[in-house]
């Protein structure tokens, strides 16, 4: 199966028609008596989850879906998106609306001062917002090797990390497969640990996405266990494909999940993978609980 990025996925998800938005949010108004039957989650995971992924949906009508779920956070949302959430009684476990996108990061020196007047803008509305995490990117490699694309990430990074320590906000670099994302450089969990180890802040960690670094790396237990103090947040995804993550994926989820509690990570577990069922609200629930360990 073809490997999807975000941004691919993304397109896929809102070329979705309006009918298909209702037939949907009928659908999980159909299945209420059920998700209110199945039982309280166990609380051992803090559950999220990303919207783009479900981009058919309202976001109002999305958040009281995931309320009755039992999920907390609804994620990689801009400024204007967070109220709407809160009024929910939810929160926005990853924010994003800041920097300048996935491929153009902070490996670029020239990109510095933009990056950084785009960070000292948010940074402050997330944490009036009474948010902590807010995404940021390593970009492309563009033809750095990896001790060039530290010194020059560190850098730009050291310029903005007193001003998320003062706001007690976290700058989270995701870390991305450079097959789907094409030349990105933060692809392969030590090299970000060892970023987060060079910036030596607190406001600053990985978001540890199990779909990405399946396809680079595997190994997925393994580095939870030994890198976890580095990671702010964690996304899952099926592979191959970003399907669910359920019998139709090489990946164990409930032994993952249970190898993150062990650890003793408070963070959350946003749910990313694109919905291939008809229902994808059922998809949704489904998926948490084969998480909820």
């Amino acid at each position: 199966m073809k490997t999807i990025s975000r941004r691919t996925a993304i397109k896929t998800v809102l070329a979705g028609s309006a009918a298909a938005a209702v037939s949907g949010i009928t659908a999980a108004a159909s299945n209420e008596a059920d998700l209110q039957t199945s039982g309280p989650l166990k609380g051992n995971i803090r559950h999220s989850v990303s919207k783009w992924c479900f981009g058919d949906y309202e976001l109002d009508a999305f958040c009281k879906i995931c309320k009755r779920i039992g999920i907390e956070s609804v994620e990689l949302l801009d400024p204007k998106d967070w109220p709407i959430v809160r009024a929910n009684g939810l929160t926005v476990a990853m924010a994003q609306g800041a920097g300048l996108g996935i491929d153009r990061g902070f490996n670029d020196p020239k990109l510095h001062d933009e990056l950084v007047a785009s960070y000292e803008t948010v940074i402050p509305q997330v944490a009036e917002a009474g948010l902590t995490n807010l995404i940021c990117f390593a970009g492309r490699r563009n033809g750095a090797t990896d001790l060039q694309g530290w010194e020059n990430c560190e850098k730009g990074l050291k310029r903005i990390t007193p001003i998320a320590e003062k706001y007690n906000v976290v700058l989270t670099m995701e870390l991305l497969n450079s097959v789907g994302h094409k030349d990105y450089l933060c692809d392969h969990t030590v090299w970000g640990a060892e970023l987060c180890r060079r910036v030596g802040s607190p406001s600053f960690k990985l978001l540890y996405d199990i779909y990405h670094m399946q396809i680079m790396e595997g190994n997925i237990i393994d580095s939870i266990r030994k890198y976890h103090p580095c990671f702010s947040h964690i996304h899952t995804g099926g592979n191959p494909g970003r399907a669910e993550i359920d019998e139709t994926q090489e990946l164990y989820y409930p032994a993952i999940m249970k190898a993150i509690v062990e650890t003793g990570y408070k963070g959350f577990v946003g749910q990313e993978f694109v919905p291939k069922q008809k229902d994808k609200i059922a998809s949704l629930e489904k998926c948490i609980r084969i998480c909820d360990v």
